[in-house]
């Protein structure tokens, strides 16, 4: 864990891309969590939240969910609410994939992409994917618990080049 690190109670992320042109299949980007257990914080997830799931305590949902990017401003939010989760989690990553449905797909190849996570009105991390522009998918944010069982925000843009569903699987690993 970096020195740099935030408490965080209650989260959100943002994603925003702008739609493609009007002669081609639409950009579907998601949001996907991921939570580890503190028995294998670097295994497989305890279970995985994206478009059409939440949590089973109902702590990490999407309320707000776009197939096509069009909208003002960031069209996806997933909401995390680190504070509910039981002492039995260690870990959540938060990332975002590229369907690959109508070809391949990079960050690169959707324009005005960008994530955004926040507390509250405080902003923790604003990206727009430059450094994973050739990558179909990024890890953006890792969420563990330090020692006390307070959870800590950690910065963790990382490429991928997978579709959702291999993404889901590997993007807790460690690095």
């Amino acid at each position: 864990m970096s020195g740099d690190s935030q408490r965080v109670g209650k989260a959100e992320v943002r994603l925003k891309w702008d739609p493609s042109p009007w002669n081609q299949p639409p950009h579907h980007l998601d949001i996907i969590a991921t939570t580890y257990s503190t028995d294998a914080p670097y295994g497989r997830p305890v279970y995985v939240v994206h478009f059409d799931s939440r949590s089973p305590d109902g702590t990490i949902n999407m309320s707000r969910h776009s197939q096509t990017g069009q909208g003002f401003g960031y069209v996806e939010v997933m909401t995390l609410e680190l504070d509910r989760l039981a002492p039995s989690f260690a870990r959540v990553v938060v990332g975002v994939a590229i369907h690959q449905n109508s070809g391949p797909k990079t960050f690169g190849d959707i324009s005005n992409a960008g994530v955004l996570v926040v507390e509250g009105y405080k902003e923790l991390l604003k990206d727009e994917f430059a450094q994973v522009a050739g990558s179909t998918a990024a890890t953006v944010v890792e969420f563990a618990r330090d020692t006390s069982g307070a959870w800590e925000f950690h910065a963790m843009v990382r490429g991928f080049d997978s579709d959702p569903v291999a993404f889901a699987a590997e993007m807790g690993r460690a690095p």
